[in-house]
């Protein structure tokens, strides 16, 4: 089951000072983070009393926070034997790949068009960060990526779309957790540069197959976690065969 760490930054939800929230959605919220994170791995038990006795709270809020993370997906109840967070759903991760890239291809095309010299100097900014970062440090990263990503949605005027996807990839995001804590992340930067020196230049077609290649990237990525780590992933057997694609297609 899962066991209270004193030591970790997710601390108790707040009681009314900071946020309004009730804390139900606040568990939920808190909830969410760590099991996309990967600090709540795939497969691990997870007990409603512990949780309630490491934020300092009743059930009854982290049971509705489980109902909601249950509706998710990335929690499952299996009868008469507990609640587990569920293994990533392969058939998801690559159903939202899809859409992501679909989405963000757009997105860039415009950001080519109407990125302003400032917004180029913040994107820039986001890539010099990004250097800072150690190898293997795969929270920082991905916030990073977010940010980038959520950058470029801004530039186009696409915020609202963004926020709707971020609703979608959930799997996806658990994948990317894996994929930065041992992939070399010159890979993620370098694929990051030349979607902006490509927005720099205006350049909407460049733009576009340089975020085409960069969300490709999990197609190289994924065999090696898989093999690394079977038991974090459901439907794998449904990989194989839709990993025969040549990233180079309409890019």
């Amino acid at each position: 089951m899962a066991t209270p760490n004193p030591e970790s930054d997710h601390a108790r939800p707040n009681s009314g000072h900071a946020t309004d929230q009730p804390a139900a959605v606040q568990m939920y919220g808190v909830l969410r983070k760590r099991i996309i994170s990967g600090e709540l791995m795939p497969g691990l038990r997870l007990s409603e009393q512990e949780i309630a006795d490491q934020y300092d709270l009743s059930r009854q809020p982290i049971r509705e926070a489980f109902i909601r993370l249950t509706g998710d997906g990335l929690i499952e109840v299996r009868p008469q034997r507990g609640t587990y967070v569920s293994r990533i759903d392969m058939d998801w991760v690559m159903g939202t790949r899809f859409i992501r890239e679909s989405v963000e291809a757009d997105i860039v095309r415009l950001a080519a068009r109407l990125a302003q010299p400032q917004q180029i100097v913040a994107l820039n900014g986001i890539l010099e960060r990004q250097q800072l970062i150690a190898q293997g440090d795969a929270a920082a990263l991905v916030t990073l990526d977010e940010e980038f990503h959520y950058s470029l949605a801004a530039i186009a005027g696409q915020t609202v779309v963004w926020r709707h996807l971020q609703g979608l990839k959930m799997h996806l995001d658990r994948v990317r957790h894996l994929v930065s804590a041992i992939s070399p992340k010159d890979i993620m930067l370098d694929q990051h540069r030349a979607v902006v020196d490509a927005i720099a230049a205006g350049d909407p077609d460049q733009a576009e197959k340089a975020m085409r290649l960069h969300l490709r990237r999990v197609f190289g990525d994924l065999p090696a976690i898989m093999q690394l780590s079977p038991q974090y992933f459901d439907k794998a057997d449904q990989l194989a065969a839709r990993m025969h694609y040549d990233p180079s297609i309409n890019a």
